[in-house]
């Protein structure tokens, strides 16, 4: 048998193993009626993440951070009791928030992300099952990449927005350089995103920001000061805001 026929014929099993994870999962997955909402992106183009935050907190933080001008949150699928967040979150707020599951690693992890309400998927990694699968669907996914060559295969196998992980140590720089060839993909720098490093990122053209701790400020969680969290997320707003009227 032929080099070039044992290619062909293994190219063909992979095809034909995708397609038939990819119909199983949209026959047996329930899917949010409610779209991701890209007019909502654009406005405040944050993605909050929500990792261990009890669901006791969630409720009261939703409210703060729709009412300061933030449109777009993550629940991570390693968050206690993820499901409660999610399906309470898009229960409540659905058309006025997105609302999706973080750290999606597998099918598994996308098929109950997926059940729960996620109306987009983010990734830490490039799992080309997951992403194949939620381009099928009509699902938005931000996969996690870091050089240049995941960057450009998580955009050709149909992300919508690149997670570049971690990005806060290797600085806006590194996306200036990652960019100049790429020019066309769309990044979003997570890990490591401060209100001390937000404008030098956004100097270089990104397209949005995941942030975590940063952002749900653990001891104004604690202290349940919603006021004074409310503050500090319109830090992040008015800053992106400020930008975005330099540039009109």
């Amino acid at each position: 048998m032929s080099t070039r026929l044992l290619v062909y014929l293994f190219t063909f099993h992979t095809f034909l193993r995708d397609t038939k994870l990819i119909t199983k999962m949209m026959q047996n997955t329930k899917i949010n009626d409610v779209p991701f909402s890209w007019e909502l992106f654009e406005k405040m183009p944050i993605v909050g993440i929500v990792r261990g935050i009890s669901l006791e907190d969630f409720k009261q933080i939703l409210p703060v951070y729709l009412k300061s001008g933030l449109t777009t949150i993550e629940v991570t699928m390693n968050t206690p009791d993820v499901e409660s967040l999610i399906s309470y979150a898009v229960k409540e707020y659905s058309g006025v928030l997105n609302v999706g599951a973080g750290t999606v690693c597998s099918l598994s992890d996308l098929d109950k992300a997926l059940d729960f309400g996620s109306q987009f998927i983010v990734t830490p990694l490039i799992n080309e099952e997951v992403i194949k699968s939620c381009v099928s669907m009509n699902i938005p996914i931000f996969p996690g990449a870091l050089t240049p060559s995941e960057i450009y295969k998580a955009s050709i196998l149909g992300a919508a927005v690149v997670k570049v992980y971690p990005a806060g140590n290797l600085g806006a720089s590194y996306i200036k350089d990652v960019k100049a060839p790429l020019d066309k993909v769309r990044m979003m720098p997570t890990g490591g995103i401060t209100l001390d490093n937000m404008q030098n990122f956004l100097n270089v053209g990104v397209d949005g920001f995941g942030i975590g701790s940063p952002l749900f400020d653990k001891k104004l969680v604690d202290q349940k000061d919603w006021k004074g969290l409310e503050i500090h997320f319109g830090n992040f707003i008015n800053l992106i805001q400020k930008h975005k009227n330099t540039k009109c």
